[in-house]
Protein backbone atom coordinates (compact mmCIF):
# COMPACT_ATOMS: atom_id res chain seq x y z
CA UNK A 1 0.00 0.00 0.00
CA UNK A 2 1.31 3.44 -0.90
CA UNK A 3 1.76 6.12 1.72
CA UNK A 4 0.03 9.38 0.88
CA UNK A 5 2.40 12.07 -0.31
CA UNK A 6 3.16 14.66 2.32
CA UNK A 7 2.85 18.32 1.56
CA UNK A 8 6.22 19.40 0.21
CA UNK A 9 7.02 16.00 -1.31
CA UNK A 10 7.81 16.58 -4.97
CA UNK A 11 9.46 14.42 -7.58
CA UNK A 12 11.54 17.23 -9.08
CA UNK A 13 12.98 20.57 -8.09
CA UNK A 14 14.32 23.48 -10.14
CA UNK A 15 17.94 22.91 -11.12
CA UNK A 16 17.94 19.13 -10.83
CA UNK A 17 18.74 16.92 -13.81
CA UNK A 18 16.12 14.52 -15.19
CA UNK A 19 16.46 11.95 -17.96
CA UNK A 20 13.66 11.03 -20.35
CA UNK A 21 12.96 7.30 -20.55
CA UNK A 22 14.50 5.72 -23.66
CA UNK A 23 11.01 4.87 -24.99
CA UNK A 24 10.12 8.57 -25.01
CA UNK A 25 13.23 9.55 -27.02
CA UNK A 26 14.24 6.43 -28.98
CA UNK A 27 17.63 6.44 -30.68
CA UNK A 28 19.15 9.05 -28.38
CA UNK A 29 21.83 8.31 -25.82
CA UNK A 30 21.43 9.20 -22.15
CA UNK A 31 23.21 12.58 -22.51
CA UNK A 32 20.81 13.63 -25.27
CA UNK A 33 17.82 12.69 -23.08
CA UNK A 34 18.98 14.56 -19.96
CA UNK A 35 17.72 18.06 -19.16
CA UNK A 36 17.72 20.50 -16.24
CA UNK A 37 14.39 21.32 -14.56
CA UNK A 38 13.48 24.96 -15.03
CA UNK A 39 10.27 25.07 -13.00
CA UNK A 40 7.91 22.76 -11.11
CA UNK A 41 4.40 23.70 -12.21
CA UNK A 42 1.26 23.71 -10.05
CA UNK A 43 0.00 20.70 -12.03
CA UNK A 44 2.98 18.63 -10.84
CA UNK A 45 4.52 18.74 -14.31
CA UNK A 46 7.82 20.44 -15.07
CA UNK A 47 9.20 22.80 -17.66
CA UNK A 48 12.78 22.17 -18.74
CA UNK A 49 15.69 24.26 -19.97
CA UNK A 50 16.24 23.63 -23.71
CA UNK A 51 13.07 21.51 -24.15
CA UNK A 52 9.64 22.74 -25.17
CA UNK A 53 6.41 21.99 -23.36
CA UNK A 54 5.37 20.62 -19.99
CA UNK A 55 6.42 17.15 -18.93
CA UNK A 56 5.04 14.61 -16.43
CA UNK A 57 6.98 12.44 -13.97
CA UNK A 58 6.10 9.26 -15.88
CA UNK A 59 8.10 10.47 -18.93
CA UNK A 60 11.38 10.27 -16.99
CA UNK A 61 13.62 7.58 -15.59
CA UNK A 62 13.21 7.07 -11.86
CA UNK A 63 15.49 9.40 -9.91
CA UNK A 64 18.26 7.50 -8.13
CA UNK A 65 19.85 9.56 -5.41
CA UNK A 66 22.56 7.00 -4.59
CA UNK A 67 24.09 5.02 -7.47
CA UNK A 68 26.95 3.44 -5.48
Amino acid sequence: MHEPKRSGDVWARPGMMVTFRAEVMPGRDRNERTFRVKELLRSGRVSLHDADGEHAEKEFERVQFDRQ
